[in-house]
């Protein structure tokens, strides 16, 4: 498993209620971009259309050797995850203030490209300092076992 973007920002941002892996359905132009890393997911979002899960806003470079059938940068692509898991993530977003964004971007085993999505709530601002609090707790620990 090769990572190729992750959206650093996210966990900061977002806590995460429940992950999920997808198969993205790509062009050719945009998978060899993809494997250069030229693709940047932090300001993707998931939402449903159709009852089809797509991504939004995820930016794939157009390929330098692409001819005229190179692709757009921004446009939606279409999320691939079984039955069962499209209907649980499109009851649990009726609640209020849940969101699906996309966490990190690899390439799989077998070649293909695939996404991590994370079913989140935006996080308020005191829940952002608790968090900077225990992270700063963890290091002054994990400091002070090591020496």
């Amino acid at each position: 498993m090769e990572v190729i973007a992750t959206n650093r920002n996210a966990k900061y941002e977002f806590a995460f209620l429940e992950e999920f892996t997808a198969g993205l359905q790509l062009f050719g132009t945009e998978i060899k971009s993809i494997r250069n890393k030229d693709v940047s997911i932090a300001e993707g979002y998931c939402t449903f259309v159709n009852n089809e899960l797509f991504i939004l806003n995820m930016h794939i470079a157009h390929y330098e050797q692409g001819t005229y059938n190179n692709h757009e940068p921004k446009r939606e692509r279409k999320l691939l995850l079984n039955k069962q898991e499209l209907k649980k993530l499109r009851n649990k977003l009726k609640d209020k203030g849940l969101t699906i964004i996309p966490t990190c971007l690899f390439i799989s085993d077998k070649g293909h490209a695939k996404l991590n999505i994370a079913l989140a709530k935006g996080k308020k601002i005191y829940d952002k300092r608790d968090g900077i609090k225990d992270r700063d707790i963890q290091r002054d620990v994990d400091r002070a076992l090591n020496q």
